[in-house]
C-alpha cells in the first residue's frame, strides 16, 4: 500500500510541475514554488541589449523561478536621461530596477514611490551575509528600509585590485602584428599611433576583405563625456568623477575642457588618428553590438579593454596560431585599477520596482544572483568572466574546480551549440543580458575558489599557446597584472562605498546641458579635417558650456570628488583598524 501511494504522489508531483510550467532538469535540482508565469520587466541601465532574453539563460530563470526577463535598456533605446524620466513620470521603472545609486537618484526613486522596501522579505536570504554593506548603502535613505543591495561586494582590503589576470584598463593591441614590426619601443601615448600605422600597414584588411582600423567608438557609454576620450586616461592612472579627472592617489584633480587636461590630450590623439586613416569612419553610428562585431570580424587593433578584445578575438584557435590581443608596455603609463569595497559599488544597484507583480519572487531572484550558482551563470560574458553552471561547463575536482569538454568549447573557442535541455540555439546568444557584476572579479566562491575561471589552475595551465608564450617570454612576467605590480605600473584606488550629496533641480538640468556639448564638441573635435578646426572647436565647446553654466558644476564636482577620495582613505584605515 505504501508503494502505491508513493508512486500516486509521483505522478501528482509531476502533473503538477507540468502544470504550474517548471520543470525538473538537471540544471534544475529541486521543484519550482511558483504557479503563475510571469514576465518581468528589468530596467537596467548596464544593458546593451533590449527585449526578451532568451536561450540558456532563460531557460535557467524560467526553471528556477517560472518567469522570463524582457530587459529594457536606457542604452539601446538612446539614452538613459529620457527613458528614465518617461518611464518615471509613469510611476513604474520595471520589476527589477538595476540602475546608478549616486548622487541621489536612489532617495529620488524611494520619494518618488518608484521601488520598494525589500526588508521584510530578505529574512534568512543568503544575501544577507553581506548585510553590513547593504544596510551601509540604504542608511541614508527616507524613510528606513531596505531599498537597494549595491553591486561589485567585496570581503576584501580596499587597497586590493578588483581585477583578476587583466586590469580593466589598457592598451591591448594586435600582438601577432606588434610581433612582426618587431616589438618597437612605447615611451607616451603619443608613440603608440605610428606603431598602429604600421600594424595596419601590415594587414590593412580582413581574411573576409573588410578594412582594418586601429579605432573604433561608439556613443551608447557616452555622459559627462564622450566615454572612449575616457579610457586613455585610465592609462595615466585618472578616472572620471563628473566632470573632474581623478588620479587614484588622489593627488591631481583636472577639469576635463582645460586645455592641458588629459580629457583633450586624448582627444587630440584620436584625432591625430583620424589624420592617419586609423579611425573607423563607421564609429558615429555604431553601437555597442557593432562594436564587438568589428572585433570578432578582426577589423579593429586596438582596445582599451581586455574583457572586449580578448573576450572576442582571443579564441584557442586563434591564440594557437599566435594571433591575439594582449598589453602592450606604455613606459609613462600607471594603469588605474579599482580596489575592492567592503561596501560594494554605488554607481550601480538592484532594487525592485513598486508596480512588481510578485515582490518575493523578485527578492528570491536576486538572492539567487548574488549567491555561487547566481554569480557563476550571470557574468558569463561581463568583465568578471564566470563560467557558467557548474555540471555544464565546469565540476570540481580533486584539485579544484575545471572547465568540461563543453565549457571549454564554450569559453575558450567562444562559443559552442546547446542542447535542447538546456534550450538549444547557441551558447553565445543565450548568455545573461544584465550585465552587472554581483561580486568584484576576484572575490572567492563558498569553496575558496576565484568565481573568474581564468584565475583557476586549471586554467592557467591551458595557457600556454604561441600567443601566451611569446608575450611571456617578451614582458616576463606570467600574467598582465603580475607585470603591472612588479614594473610599479598599477595605481590602485581604494574601494568605498560613498554616494555625493543631492543636486538640485537646476543643478541637474545645468549639467545635462554641458555634458550634451562636452559629447557633440569632442566627437566634432576627433573629426575635424584639420588642426586648426580642431583648436577651434575646442575654444567653441569651453565657451559653450561654460555660458551654460559648467563652471558651476565643476565647482561641485570638484568639492564631491576630494570628499569621495577623502571617504576612500578614511575607509583603508577602518578596514586596517579591524583587522
Amino acid at each position: 500500500m505504501k508503494k502505491i501511494i508513493r508512486k500516486i504522489m509521483s505522478v501528482i508531483l509531476v502533473i503538477s510541475l507540468i502544470l504550474s510550467g517548471c520543470g525538473l532538469s538537471s540544471n534544475q535540482q529541486k521543484e519550482c514554488p511558483y504557479e503563475e508565469f510571469l514576465v518581468v520587466d528589468v530596467f537596467d541601465s548596464l544593458a546593451n541589449f533590449q527585449g526578451i532574453q532568451s536561450g540558456w539563460f532563460a531557460k535557467l530563470v524560467k526553471d528556477k523561478f517560472n518567469m522570463e526577463l524582457n530587459i529594457i535598456a536606457p542604452n539601446v533605446a538612446g539614452g538613459g536621461d529620457t527613458l528614465f524620466e518617461i518611464r518615471s513620470a509613469a510611476g513604474n521603472l520595471g520589476d527589477l530596477v538595476i540602475f546608478s545609486g549616486e548622487n541621489q537618484i536612489l532617495q529620488n526613486m524611494v520619494t518618488a514611490g518608484l521601488i520598494m522596501d525589500m526588508e521584510p522579505y530578505l529574512e534568512n536570504k543568503s544575501i544577507m551575509r553581506f548585510e553590513t554593506a547593504i544596510q551601509n548603502v540604504n542608511s541614508s535613505i527616507t524613510p528606513e528600509g531596505i531599498f537597494a543591495i549595491p553591486t561589485e561586494l567585496s570581503s576584501n582590503a580596499p587597497t586590493v585590485p578588483s581585477e583578476s589576470k587583466e586590469p580593466t584598463y589598457g592598451p591591448y593591441i594586435r600582438w601577432d602584428l606588434y610581433k612582426e614590426i618587431g616589438y618597437p619601443k612605447i615611451e607616451t601615448l603619443e608613440d603608440l599611433l605610428p606603431v598602429l600605422k604600421q600594424m595596419q600597414e601590415l594587414e590593412p584588411v580582413t581574411e573576409t576583405g573588410e578594412k582594418t582600423y586601429a579605432f573604433a567608438f561608439f556613443k551608447d557609454w557616452d555622459a559627462n563625456l564622450m566615454n572612449a576620450a575616457k579610457q586613455p586616461c585610465c592609462f595615466y592612472g585618472y578616472d572620471e568623477s563628473g566632470f573632474v579627472l581623478v588620479k587614484a592617489d588622489s593627488s591631481d584633480y583636472q577639469s576635463i575642457i582645460d586645455d592641458n587636461s588629459l580629457y583633450i590630450r586624448v582627444l587630440k590623439w584620436y584625432f591625430e588618428a583620424n589624420q592617419m586613416g586609423l579611425v573607423d569612419p563607421e564609429s558615429p553610428t555604431l553601437n555597442f553590438d557593432g562594436f564587438i562585431e568589428k572585433y570578432e570580424e578582426g577589423q579593429i587593433l586596438y582596445s582599451p579593454w581586455p574583457w572586449v578584445a580578448q573576450q572576442y578575438y582571443n579564441t584557442i584557435s586563434n591564440k594557437e596560431a599566435g594571433k591575439g590581443f594582449m598589453m602592450a608596455d606604455i613606459e609613462d603609463m600607471q594603469i588605474y585599477s579599482y580596489g575592492c569595497s567592503p561596501d560594494g559599488n554605488y554607481k550601480t544597484i538592484v532594487a525592485v520596482g513598486s508596480q512588481c507583480k510578485d515582490p518575493e519572487r523578485m527578492v528570491d531572484f536576486i538572492d539567487w544572483l548574488y549567491s555561487p550558482e547566481g554569480i557563476a551563470s550571470n557574468n558569463v560574458s561581463s568583465m568578471a568572466d564566470t563560467a557558467g553552471p557548474e555540471g555544464l561547463c565546469w565540476e570540481y575536482g580533486e584539485d579544484g574546480p575545471y572547465l568540461t569538454e563543453f565549457g571549454k568549447k564554450a569559453l575558450l573557442e567562444g562559443d559552442a551549440e546547446m542542447s535542447e535541455e538546456w534550450g538549444g540555439g547557441r551558447w553565445r546568444d543565450g548568455v545573461s543580458m544584465l550585465n552587472f557584476m554581483p561580486v568584484t572579479k576576484c572575490e572567492l566562491d563558498d569553496r575558496g575558489y576565484p568565481y573568474t575561471y581564468s584565475m583557476w589552475d586549471s586554467v592557467s595551465g591551458m595557457e600556454n599557446t604561441r600567443l601566451d608564450m611569446d608575450w611571456e617570454e617578451i614582458m616576463q612576467a606570467e600574467t598582465t597584472m603580475d607585470y603591472l605590480v612588479e614594473n610599479d605600473k598599477l595605481l590602485v584606488s581604494p574601494g568605498c562605498g560613498y554616494t555625493a550629496p543631492p543636486e538640485t533641480p537646476e543643478q541637474t538640468a545645468i549639467r545635462k546641458q554641458c555634458r550634451s556639448v562636452i559629447q557633440n564638441y569632442s566627437w566634432k573635435m576627433i573629426f575635424a579635417q584639420t588642426e586648426e578646426e580642431f583648436y577651434t572647436l575646442l575654444k567653441e565647446m569651453q565657451e559653450e558650456a561654460i555660458s551654460l553654466g559648467y563652471e558651476e558644476i565643476l565647482a561641485m564636482d570638484m568639492v564631491n570628488a576630494r570628499a569621495k577620495e577623502q571617504a576612500r582613505w578614511e575607509t583603508v584605515e577602518k578596514y586596517e583598524n579591524k583587522q
